[in-house]
């Protein structure tokens, strides 16, 4: 996770990170625009293996032991994973800023690839999870080091549009991924699911050597090893015991309560070591703050709930409802369709609105009714039916998913803000893989027992006993319909029991969230998108990251919204937002020639004519030869431009801002930003969005030419 320290943003270096500093490199600076896109490709195909991985498993399950045996631990398919890419990812985020990201992602890549092919070629399930484990570590790097590159890669004013395409490819993937799985099965293999990363990986690999170049800029770090790996062994330990109580151990049996023991113990080394690391992990001075440590809580839940589900509810359908794998991913969609409706409209809610405290109350609430409607799912329920409670549910999860990340953000401090973050996420992915591992124990002692009861006394086929039932889900086809129709209701009864236990967990959630103190929201604190919220992985983004992000972003989306006419009224100018947009542009760039800067961006050439014009008339600007450069007085009026878009970019940042020990990189990064900005092809003051309801609207632009000289005093 991002480590930060008090007046020292970016990932807690002790020299501060080189972004802060004068002489650091700017982002995207001396790289061709094509070189960008190409290499953002490349990331892209990194970010999408690993994005894809979380899903894709799942309609496969079913299939992978039944050829391999072991239903019994198939929660560790994805646990193993999990796991690994959790605690992962704290690692390859600072050894990146460490060592460069370059080499650490093409490593994550190969480690990730070398898992996946062994994967493919498993010959048994503890093969496979170990295998799964290893993919796991290069996954973590993937994900927490192609979102960093973009950093490097691009400025500030475009990272909000990249980051957007990941937060896409996260959505794509959580439809698609369960789709591709099933098909592969049906169509190739279940060992296809991991096969399928290596050409795409390969391609990834080839681009980034060939096109990525990112500046030398590196961040020594003392890294938290051993708090790391202590914070994983109790993970583990915990998982462990969990899984493998009541169905490879009994629950007194030694082995299970060992683990619990030595999980519980392993906490006091790692509370010492966290107290004295220098960039400890999890910085335990987090829990001090009381939303975070409610957030957190609920967030593990969210995690649980919702891992666990999208882990078995594939088993149901395939098993119980008797669909093949493809369809199993058709059936899920409703479900991913409730998260991303829900998650996208909160977002956008609170971003507006400034209130939040209704949705995590609203979605703890629908998601234990959600897990209630899944207890009800029978052999006998219809399609229609049974697609209502899915979106149920995921409309529970997407209404606090998003908001659980916006309200931490928005109760720490700047110099806690990368680390509070990355913590949330950290408690949800934890929580990811106890759920997975949990139901799956609850359903593996359930089922045992009531498939002996199922077929007591009924004679079976030849090679047919109730514990290959148990193992391989295919063999219950070779039951007469009897018996497996009793089987059958075993495995509906022992699935659906697991949303049951899920239900108290849900009901602690939804008690807590009503304890969450409603604060005013900055403007700076944004929406995450889609990577963060579907994602099994932690965050890793250090706070000077954070705030990059946001206020690119809310820069961005206020340039279309006609800053410009903002601006010109706050600095008391009497222009046309054009003509203000033109004094920066010039400011920005010594000058312009009007007729190429009209053929290079979306403003209609008369739009650029009549805003010279009024530059020329009103004497701030004047020709030499083919280019326009500014007098004395245009320099003084684009310079109250730009210190007046600088303040309308600290404001977003509230008391960050106005704090008397506000850290001199915060500084620094809104008027770099605000340098980028101002005059930029980002932000028009005639773009896409000012037309849409208008199909002509450069004519209603033309007008305001014409009949009004801008936003002044007084209007």
């Amino acid at each position: 996770m991002a480590q930060d320290t008090p007046g020292t943003p970016g990932r807690a270096a002790p020299a501060g990170p080189a972004s802060a500093s004068a002489s650091a490199p700017v982002p995207g600076a001396g790289q061709a625009r094509g070189g960008v896109r190409v290499a953002i490709g490349a990331l892209l195909l990194g970010m999408l293996l690993a994005a894809l991985d979380q899903t894709i498993v799942s309609t496969a399950l079913p299939t992978i032991v039944s050829d391999l045996g072991g239903l019994e631990h198939l929660s560790w398919v994805v646990t193993a994973y999990m796991l690994a890419s959790t605690a992962a990812t704290p690692l390859w985020g600072k050894l990146g800023d460490q060592y460069g990201r370059k080499k650490l992602f093409q490593t994550a890549i190969v480690i990730f690839l070398v898992g996946s092919a062994l994967c493919g070629l498993a010959a048994n399930m503890p093969e496979l999870i170990g295998f799964r484990a290893l993919q796991g570590l290069g996954g973590g790097g993937l994900m927490v080091l192609s979102m960093a590159i973009v950093g490097d890669i691009v400025p500030p004013r475009d990272r909000g549009r990249y980051q957007g395409l990941f937060g896409a490819v996260f959505g794509g993937t959580s439809v698609l991924g369960p789709l591709l799985g099933g098909l592969f099965v049906d169509h190739l293999s279940w060992r296809w699911v991991f096969y399928v990363n290596l050409p795409i990986g390969i391609v990834a690999l080839l681009v980034i050597a060939a096109v990525l170049h990112i500046p030398a800029d590196r961040t020594p770090h003392r890294i938290d090893y051993l708090g790391t790996f202590l914070i994983a062994a109790v993970a583990t330990c915990l998982v462990l015991m969990t899984s493998l109580g009541g169905t490879t151990y009994p629950w007194t049996s030694w082995q299970i309560i060992g683990l619990g023991v030595l999980g519980v113990l392993l906490l006091a080394p790692f509370v010492l070591v966290e107290r004295r690391a220098a960039e400890p992990v999890l910085p335990l001075g987090l829990f001090h703050v009381h939303t975070f440590t409610l957030c957190s809580v609920i967030g593990f839940v969210v995690g649980f709930a919702m891992f666990g589900s999208m882990t078995y509810l594939p088993t149901f359908l395939q098993v119980v409802q008797g669909v093949s794998p493809t369809m199993s991913g058709v059936h899920m969609l409703p479900m991913v369709a409730g998260i991303l409706i829900a998650s996208t409209a909160s977002g956008q809610i609170v971003s507006r609105t400034g209130r939040y405290k209704v949705f995590p109350i609203a979605g703890t609430g629908v998601m234990a009714i959600g897990l209630l409607l899944l207890h009800q799912l029978s052999p006998s329920i219809s399609t229609t039916e049974m697609s209502a409670y899915f979106f149920v549910f995921g409309f529970g999860l997407g209404l606090v998913m998003q908001v659980l990340v916006l309200i931490v953000q928005n109760s720490v401090g700047y110099e806690n803000l990368g680390v509070a973050t990355s913590g949330a996420t950290f408690f949800r992915s934890i929580g990811a893989s106890f759920g997975v591992s949990i139901f799956g124990t609850i359903f593996a002692n359930k089922l045992g027992p009531r498939i002996a009861d199922a077929l007591a006394g009924a004679p079976l086929p030849p090679g047919v006993t109730p514990g290959s039932l148990q193992a391989d889900p295919r063999a219950v086809d070779r039951l007469p319909p009897a018996q497996r129709t009793g089987v059958l209701a075993a495995y509906s009864q022992s699935i659906t029991d697991v949303f049951l236990y899920a239900v108290p967990p849900a009901l602690v959630a939804f008690a807590l969230a009503w304890l969450l103190r409603e604060e005013p929201l900055r403007a700076s604190v944004t929406a995450p998108d889609n990577s963060e919220v579907i994602s099994s992985n932690p965050v890793e983004r250090s706070s000077h990251e954070e705030v990059a992000r946001a206020l690119s972003l809310l820069g961005s989306r206020e340039g279309r919204r006609r800053v410009y006419e903002k601006i010109t009224a706050r600095a008391g100018l009497d222009l046309h937002p054009a003509a203000s947009w033109m004094l920066l542009r010039i400011k920005r760039d010594g000058h312009t020639e009007p007729s190429l800067l009209a053929e290079r961006v979306d403003v209609p050439l008369r739009v650029v004519t009549e805003a010279v014009r009024q530059l020329e008339s009103r004497g701030l600007a004047t020709r030499e030869g083919l280019q326009l450069v500014l007098t004395d007085e245009g320099r003084r009026d684009a310079d109250r431009l730009f210190d007046v878009r600088e303040q309308m970019l600290a404001e977003m940042l509230g008391d960050w801002w106005t704090a008397e020990d506000r850290p001199h990189d915060l500084k620094q990064l809104v008027r770099h930003l605000n340098a980028e900005l101002c005059g930029s092809d980002a932000e028009q003051p005639h773009d896409g969005e000012a037309r849409t309801g208008h199909p002509h609207d450069d004519h209603r632009l033309d007008r305001h030419l014409d009949h009004g000289q801008g936003r002044g005093p007084g209007h």
